[in-house]
């Protein structure tokens, strides 16, 4: 098993639960055509304005596509007609969410929230689920997917921003009682209910571009490791000292598995292992490797003590969607929001506006 961490994905996701997707980077403007007056650009072409903000058609275009790349991404299994169908159902809410974000960040000007220490506590959570050594080589791998470092940190920001005012404008009016959260769980089995996992460990060493005779070389030296561990010596200090994955940092941790998630020859032969099990020296296409059962977990429903908080979160959420909808129908009574001709805020047209102002010179 080499390296299972995570590669850079860097994708922009939606950062609100009210289906707000976030500005995202600019497009280069259109070329103009040749002896034709020249057009004004995506960034300059303004969409809508809400307040003393206003989104851009290239902010627009950016969301749609990002939108679009996420539908493709979910149902990568799915004919196209069924992917342009979701995308267009999801297209239909583009520019209200977009217009329901501006409206949150703003209300978080006004309330003098800062996140900043969140986002830099964020940024370093990105950097480290990435592996990657410092934030500078993280910045480097958003710009090489075409981003803007300064927008990638204003698409954390406002999510953070969006979520601290949500959490203490509609958050802190709600009240969940225990009683609630033990009737989600009595209700809801099939959610809480585990398959057969396995938590596995391992030390390998590489035999990448090695002859005959040093692969020989390295499986014995694996073959030793394993002989120092079952005669006591600490794994995940073994891993520490002597592996060459990219797990030996953490002590060779390679996380949980179910069934169907592990190589056929792997899944055989670690489910039929004991928590503390080291298996036999593995050789694979790259290294020889031992795996440790650090633990072998039976299937079934988990207590609810063990799952009362994300009970809590579910039932929470339940709750606040009704009244984050409310919510930002009181901020747009507030505001003067114009739309342009020809792009539609669904929140309008289901009646969550109040009436729009002339927007003839949009």
């Amino acid at each position: 098993m080499k390296n299972r961490a995570s590669v850079l994905t860097l994708r922009l996701t939606r950062v609100f639960t009210v289906s707000a997707v976030a500005l995202c980077a600019t497009l280069l403007p259109s070329t103009a055509r040749a002896q034709m007056p020249a057009k004004p650009s995506a960034e300059a072409e303004v969409v809508a304005r809400v307040n003393s903000d206003v989104i851009t058609l290239a902010a627009y275009q950016k969301a749609e596509q990002t939108l679009r790349d996420e539908v493709t991404r979910d149902c990568q299994s799915c004919p196209p007609a069924q992917i342009d169908a979701q995308f267009k159902d999801q297209q239909k809410d583009l520019l209200r969410g977009m217009i329901d974000e501006s409206l949150i960040v703003q209300r978080a000007k006004d309330m003098g929230i800062s996140v900043e220490s969140d986002v830099n506590k964020r940024l370093e959570e990105v950097r480290q689920q990435n592996n990657l050594a410092t934030l500078d080589d993280l910045k480097k791998g958003v710009e090489a997917s075409g981003l803007s470092w300064e927008d990638y940190k204003t698409t954390i920001r406002n999510g953070l921003l969006q979520k601290e005012v949500v959490r203490r404008e509609v958050g802190s009016h709600v009240e969940i009682t225990k009683e609630e959260v033990r009737q989600y769980y009595d209700t809801h089995p099939q959610e809480f209910t585990l398959p057969e996992r396995v938590v596995l460990s391992e030390i390998s060493l590489s035999t990448e571009g090695k002859t005959p005779e040093e692969m020989a070389a390295v499986r014995s030296k694996v073959e030793g490791l394993r002989i120092s561990v079952l005669n006591g010596d600490d794994f995940g200090q073994v891993a520490r000292l002597y592996s060459q994955g990219s797990t030996a940092k953490d002590g060779g941790s390679l996380g949980m598995f179910k069934k169907g998630e592990l190589a056929p020859q792997l899944e055989q032969t670690v489910f039929q292992m004991s928590k503390g099990q080291i298996t036999d020296v593995i050789q694979t296409r790259t290294d020889f490797e031992i795996l440790k059962v650090d633990d072998h977990l039976q299937a079934g429903l988990q207590p609810f003590e063990k799952v009362e908080a994300e009970i809590r979160g579910t039932v929470l959420a339940q709750k606040m969607q009704p009244r984050i909808r409310d919510y930002l129908a009181e901020l747009r009574e507030q505001s003067n929001i114009i739309v342009k001709p020809g792009y539609n805020d669904s929140a309008l047209l289901s009646g969550a506006n109040v009436p729009q102002p002339d927007n003839s010179h949009l």
